[in-house]
């Protein structure tokens, strides 16, 4: 069976990074890092339910403004999760429209800030004309969205203001064995996703089902479920080049097999990548090769290296691969 993840970046090598997670066989996708989200299509746009930002500079969030204007009628909620100031900056966004003709609107956002310690839960809803309601705080390990398809997790870091990374990570694959349910008179149907999101909220089967028109307990059916490791897709841009960055950073994005990072800086103006807050190719290549990660992908270049982003990806890969 295919991971349940379609990735992609969704800018070159020197635009706005940003990457969109389309979930398989799902009419969801989640997106990381809102600034320019042009390449996506409304039909795309309209499936964000999750976006998780890594902090508000204008390239990591002014495609906000696009998401609202296509999801702004649609009944299902956008949760957005970011760093501490992500409520405000949130409210700011929302305060700059006039919305006095939208309270029959079924629009709801909700916001989660991260402050590595706790989650903020606030409200904004069009039925009142999105003034902030704070609903919780509670503690957090970093485990942001728990669904049960997948989990996402964040680590708070740092780029001269609170910067988050975070990884998306698939509970487990399940594998049909075709031939062995052939053998027990059952087809192929839309039971079947049913049946893997029974295994996947109790993977003992104590649950029955319905297979042409009979009903089955799901448990005596776990013989044709192969289950394997899921995938971990890990996403992280803007980061200062500190000891303790870089470890929160490794132990996040351990045993990926997708690692999106930024290499903005070549080795030789490390000096530049420090007084900036982000992290140097070299750097990055050493990061993942360091986590075991499976591929790593590159983005958020600087510009002063168009002319030469051979070296960027060389200097990158030759540190990933040793």
């Amino acid at each position: 069976m295919e991971p349940i993840f379609r990735y992609r970046l969704l800018n070159g090598w020197f635009e706005d990074p940003a990457l969109y997670v389309k979930i398989l066989r799902e009419k969801r996708a989640v997106q990381f890092d809102l600034g320019d989200i042009g390449a996506l299509t409304p039909s795309e746009i309209n499936r964000i339910t999750d976006v998780f930002v890594t902090h508000t500079h204008m390239d990591h969030f002014m495609g906000f403004d696009a998401l609202l204007r296509v999801i702004l009628r649609r009944d299902l909620p956008l949760n957005v999760y970011g760093p501490p100031n992500i409520t405000a900056c949130v409210s700011g966004k929302l305060k700059g429209y006039a919305w006095n003709l939208i309270r029959d609107y079924p629009t709801l956002i909700n916001v989660y800030a991260y402050n590595g310690k706790t989650l903020t839960h606030s409200a904004f809803s069009a039925r009142n004309r999105f003034r902030k309601e704070t609903l919780s705080c509670s503690p957090s390990d970093g485990t942001l969205l728990k669904d049960p398809l997948f989990e996402v997790r964040a680590a708070k870091l740092h780029h001269g203001i609170p910067c988050l990374a975070y990884a998306i990570k698939e509970g487990y694959h399940i594998n049909i064995d075709k031939a062995l349910l052939k053998k027990k008179g059952l087809a192929v149907g839309p039971w079947l996703s049913e049946f893997k999101r029974i295994l996947r909220e109790d993977p003992a089967g104590r649950r029955t089902l319905e297979i042409g028109g009979r009903a089955y307990n799901a448990n005596r059916l776990l013989d044709i479920a192969n289950i394997t490791e899921g995938q971990k897709i890990s996403y992280a841009t803007d980061i200062a080049m500190s000891r303790i960055n870089l470890d929160k950073l490794t132990a996040l994005v351990e045993g990926s097999d997708i690692f999106c990072c930024e290499a903005y800086y070549l080795d030789k103006d490390a000096e530049l990548a420090r007084k900036r807050f982000h992290l140097t190719a070299k750097t990055c290549g050493s990061a993942a090769r360091k986590a075991g990660v499976k591929k790593l992908l590159l983005m958020h270049f600087s510009p002063k290296y168009r002319n030469c982003q051979e070296l960027v990806i060389q200097e990158a890969m030759d540190a990933f691969s040793g």
